[in-house]
């Protein structure tokens, strides 16, 4: 009940802080994953580096679900805490878990079943679509570990604990980054997978992540358990409700990435195919700043929704204005790193001078609108932490509409 208590008592700064930062360094580390593939696939093939480009809106589609669900099921759990009502903070853990299950099975479904007809409507050519669509298949259509995975990792900071989610995460970036290479040229007594054995090791290592962290649900070690009662859909429907916000922000930008490949698909031309590997580099790029700084608000959202369901609104305040300041100063130093060092990220990926030059142009020109996030982030996930879903949801549609209007 410690980590619970903290929550209501310690002091702010260094609450925020121990909050934030390991869930800062997990999120980097689940970023890795597509950063890690994008970077041994392009030694591979400059095809099968479009092809990841292609699948990565379902990839984010993916995220939107775990993370919305996950960031719902943490802001039930921290003011069911707050309320100290443990039975209902089991149960909202047990729904999440069974949700993810649920989104496992949808994302099977459309990864094997409907994979070529999504990559299909870009008009890419015969190889990458070739590629993209091996990828697909299993990198989306065994998305049930990853979803599984950040659900318990939501579960266990809901309740104050952050360093077994960093150590989950830590587990399965070391597992992908030995496990890429051996499995895509065929290292060892590995047979050569190609782009399949990139999407094979991403998924293995998810698997032990999994089993990590369920690890410690079952075993009755976290401030929060999972009851195995019956499944009650109205609890499901709270989840969802509450996580919609972040699940909306992630949605609406594989909407804009979406956009992007289909135009320069369209309007690139001979060029299209090396355009998309460049959007390729500059999403890993983005991955980099939106990662960590999801990972700032949600980690600090078990603080927030704690002191909301105690109603302790002094402490409220007080929370916002160091989460803001600390997105602030990280969105600042990303905007200046990406200004600065872009063309150093792009030639870990290439050595070809058209694609340095394009794809550090990318991300130079994206990242202006970087400080913007600051704000963002910590409203969107603040209110939704408090359970407040119709702030949080105007704030995800205002920019996302702003943006959509200028075009």
């Amino acid at each position: 009940m410690e980590q619970q208590n903290k929550m209501g008592t310690a002091k702010m700064g260094p609450l925020i802080f121990s909050m934030a930062l390991p869930a800062m360094i997990s999120m980097i580390i689940n970023a890795l994953y597509n950063i890690v593939d994008s970077i041994f696939v392009a030694k591979y093939s400059q095809d099968a580096l479009a092809a990841v480009s292609l699948v990565y809106p379902l990839q984010m589609l993916v995220v939107a679900i775990g993370v919305g669900t996950g960031v719902g099921v943490n802001s039930l759990i921290a003011r069911r805490l707050g309320e100290r009502r443990q039975e209902a903070a089991d149960l909202a853990a047990e729904h999440g878990v069974a949700l993810s299950v649920v989104g496992g099975i949808a994302f099977f479904i459309l990864g094997w079943g409907l994979s070529g007809v999504f990559v299909g409507a870009f008009g890419a050519s015969e190889a990458v679509s070739t590629f993209a669509i091996q990828y697909s298949h299993i990198a989306v259509g065994m998305s049930i570990f990853v979803l599984i995975s950040m659900m318990c990792e939501k579960i266990q900071q809901s309740g104050g604990n952050m360093i077994i989610p960093m150590c989950q995460g830590l587990a399965g970036a070391i597992i992908n980054i030995i496990l890429d290479p051996l499995m895509i040229f065929g290292i060892g007594p590995f047979p050569e997978l190609g782009i399949r054995g990139a999407a094979l090791a991403t998924v293995l290592s998810q698997i032990c992540s999994t089993a990590y962290i369920l690890r410690f649900l079952l075993g009755g070690k976290a401030a929060v358990g999972i009851t195995r009662q019956p499944v009650n859909p109205g609890w499901m429907r709270r989840i969802v409700q509450v996580g919609l916000s972040p699940a909306l922000i992630i949605a609406l930008d594989n909407v804009l990435l979406i956009s992007v490949n289909i135009m320069l698909r369209r309007y690139g031309g001979a060029d299209s195919d090396m355009l998309i590997a460049c959007a390729a580099v500059m999403q890993s790029f983005m991955l980099i700043i939106t990662m960590p700084l999801g990972g700032i608000t949600a980690g600090t959202q078990s603080i927030l929704g704690y002191n909301y369901g105690a109603g302790n609104t002094k402490r409220i305040a007080q929370a916002f204005r160091g989460i803001i300041l600390l997105c602030v100063v990280f969105c600042g130093l990303m905007f200046v790193l990406a200004q600065t060092v872009s063309g150093s990220f792009v030639r870990i990926f290439t050595r070809a001078p058209a694609y340095i030059d394009m794809a550090s142009y990318m991300i130079r020109t994206y990242s202006l609108g970087v400080l913007g996030l600051a704000i963002q982030y910590p409203a969107v996930d603040g209110m939704t932490g408090m359970g407040l879903v119709r702030w949080g949801l105007t704030f995800s549609l205002l920019r996302k509409g702003i943006f959509f209007a200028g075009v």
